[in-house]
């Protein structure tokens, strides 16, 4: 793994992109990309992790550092794992997003991704109420 692809370099990104909610670790992301089931797109300055299972993916995650931001990079990075997810033969695609972060609603809206639950108070806000975690979703061709 490239040092741009490593744990620590997703950690790192994840922090500085996640100032709402906890960020993941290094060990977490380590855990994950060790998982047969998930898989990496992007690199540290942007970046999604993705898990499939029987004909369904999941964007566990997707980070786009701030100093690489409004260029594109979550744009791609989704059309990359979408892509590779439909040439392995998904079905289906879920992600979940915090209902105060418009941005990615937005994102995902363009992709492809609709409404089809909400989790009431899912994401913890240090110095407000919960937010609501909107449930997505995106069926391929």
């Amino acid at each position: 793994m490239t040092e741009s692809r490593s744990p620590n370099a997703l950690a790192a990104t994840h922090a500085a992109a996640f100032s709402q909610s906890r960020p993941w670790s290094a060990e977490e992301f380590a855990d994950l990309l060790a998982d047969r089931f998930t898989y990496l797109t992007g690199d540290a300055r942007a970046f999604a992790v993705v898990r499939e299972v029987a004909g369904e993916a999941e964007l566990l995650t997707i980070a786009t550092h701030p100093d690489h931001q409004r260029q594109g990079r979550a744009r791609q990075v989704m059309a990359d794992w979408m892509a590779k997810a439909a040439e392995r033969g998904v079905e289906d695609a879920f992600l979940e997003v915090a209902q105060d972060n418009t941005a990615a609603q937005a994102l995902y809206s363009t992709c492809g991704f609709g409404l089809v639950g909400i989790r009431k108070a899912y994401y913890p806000r240090p110095e407000a109420a919960a937010a609501d975690a909107l449930l997505m979703k995106r069926v391929f061709p």
